[in-house]
């Protein structure tokens, strides 16, 4: 059995669809807001409809979980270590299925990885790609146990606890992450999530491997975008992801009072940046 996709499909049209790949815990709903404005913002542009989708990752949202001959190879601590390479070739053959040779690949944290992952195997179908607080390099030894302890958390006591810190702010968070509406819709859709299919990815991503040598072959239009109040994935650590991208001109947006979720913290300016990378792609095709 192969990794079934879920296809949240916010708009159709021509030319190459930009697939907008979610962040961990949530799912694809937290590229709502920022769909909405990509169509609002293209029509005001003036750009031509193009195919807006957003999938969710195996057991996120409507998405279901692998099973074990889907999943491949564990390593010995519980790591998928075939996961991730199964899921960018699930997704790579629903760009084909659908009628596509290629896509602008948009991924944010999670999605990064997984993006990053489709430039590794299927460079040929990346039209366009950008990274939004993210990271190309595996954890480190202690990350990737952790990720495995909130899994083993999440499957034995059936609960989605280990990863609720994401919905709640912390000392230097941006003002959005600090609001009510913030809080109250990041629990209301990590409260919705299956545990199991939150262990599935963190153990996913630990199994993951490092792409950082893949961004100097990116050769298509890209973008890397990052939320300056970002515990994780700062200004200082995406920018040289940006300037490691020596075989294309990489644009950089820095986003001010924004966090790890940009584009669910500043939609519109994700999305206008967004748009500005269909627009090169499409002038470059």
């Amino acid at each position: 059995m192969n990794i079934r996709i879920n296809n949240k499909v916010y708009r159709s049209g021509e030319g190459i669809p930009l697939i907008l790949l979610h962040a961990f815990p949530v799912d694809a709903r937290m590229w709502d807001d920022c769909a909405a404005s990509l169509i609002s913002l293209g029509n005001e542009r003036g750009i031509e409809p193009f195919p807006i989708w957003a999938p969710d990752a195996p057991g996120a949202g409507e998405a279901s979980i692998p099973d074990a001959h889907a999943t491949g190879a564990v390593a010995a601590d519980g790591a998928y270590a075939e996961a991730m390479d199964r899921l960018a070739g699930a997704y790579v053959s629903m760009l084909h299925v659908t009628g596509h040779a290629k896509a602008i690949w948009v991924g944010l944290s999670m999605g990064g990885y997984v993006t990053m992952d489709v430039q590794r195997l299927y460079p040929e179908t990346v039209a366009g790609l950008a990274l939004c607080d993210t990271t190309t390099a595996v954890d480190s030894p202690e990350a990737r146990a952790n990720r495995l302890r909130i899994a083993d958390t999440c499957t034995d006591d059936n609960t989605v606890e280990p990863v609720m810190h994401f919905a709640r702010p912390q000392a230097g968070d941006s003002s959005v992450k600090q609001g009510q509406q913030f809080q109250d819709t990041m629990t209301s859709w990590i409260k919705s999530q299956n545990p199991e299919g939150l262990a599935w990815r963190e153990r996913m991503a630990a199994g993951r491997v490092d792409t950082t040598d893949q961004l100097a072959r990116i050769a298509v239009p890209a973008a890397v975008v990052s939320g300056e109040n970002d515990p994780s994935s700062p200004p200082a650590k995406m920018r040289p992801i940006a300037e490691a991208m020596t075989s294309t001109k990489a644009t950089f947006t820095a986003i001010p009072n924004c966090g790890h979720f940009s584009a669910v913290e500043h939609p519109d300016t994700v999305a206008s940046a967004l748009l500005d990378l269909v627009d090169r792609v499409q002038k470059s095709a």
